[in-house]
């Protein structure tokens, strides 16, 4: 019975570090994505809910094995397993705010790009720009003439908000697909340009590709291609 029992445990703890190891690759690969990606990605709720999960059930475990005397070396093995999860959390996190403070207004006014972001990140991104309005309205756009006192406009005269800053999607990417991908489609030309060219092109699973993000934009979305 004590055997029996022993194995059911260690298959338990397998299991247990398979799916925490499985989580940690994801947040990874959700890291090295929002990283390289010119927008804003959607905010991995249900990941990002388990790793928080994990973080604390690692620092229970760190601090159990602390205060019973565990060999130091153990410990400093689950604290590194621990650290090393703490910062692809902070990281991946940190450049979503950064992404958010940079193009908050174009956010904003987006609706596929609001709902990308946790209920964390839309209170911060409402909070940012009505501190800044409220900042340039007095130390700025008071002293403006009229004409000029648009936070979003060059003047009033504008049709486009020609001062909210965009995420630029002609941006090119390094990334590698997942499975064989036939049928994508690459512009040759700037976004701008109606008469450019376009043409078709074929990805092999594993092979490195330089590419303009607008043309894999929707399979990085889908999960088939990753962002390097």
């Amino acid at each position: 019975m004590a055997s029996s029992s022993g194995a059911e445990e260690a298959s338990l703890d397998d299991y247990a570090s398979l799916i925490a190891t499985t989580d940690v690759e994801l947040l990874k690969r959700a890291w090295r994505n929002e990283k390289a990606a010119p927008e804003i990605l959607r905010y991995e709720y249900r990941l990002i809910s388990r790793v928080k999960e994990q973080i604390q059930l690692m620092e229970e475990t760190v601090e159990e094995k602390s205060s019973v005397g565990n060999d130091p070396l153990s410990v400093s093995l689950y604290q590194m397993d621990l650290d090393r999860t703490q910062f692809l959390l902070r990281s991946y996190l940190r450049i979503r705010i950064q992404k958010i403070e940079k193009y908050m207004f174009h956010i904003l006014k987006t609706e596929e790009l609001w709902s990308r972001l946790s209920k964390d990140e839309k209170d911060f991104a409402r909070t940012c720009t009505s501190d800044l309005n409220q900042h340039l309205e007095l130390t700025v756009l008071s002293k403006l003439p009229e004409n000029y006192q648009s936070v979003l406009k060059q003047s009033i005269t504008s049709e486009e908000d020609d001062m909210v800053p965009e995420p630029q999607l002609d941006t090119f990417v390094l990334c590698r697909s997942k499975e064989y991908l036939t049928g994508i489609q690459l512009e040759d030309g700037p976004a701008d340009d109606r008469q450019f060219s376009s043409k078709l092109f074929e990805m092999e699973p594993g092979v490195l590709h330089f590419i303009c993000y607008r043309s894999i934009k929707a399979l990085v979305e889908s999960g088939k291609i990753d962002l390097l």
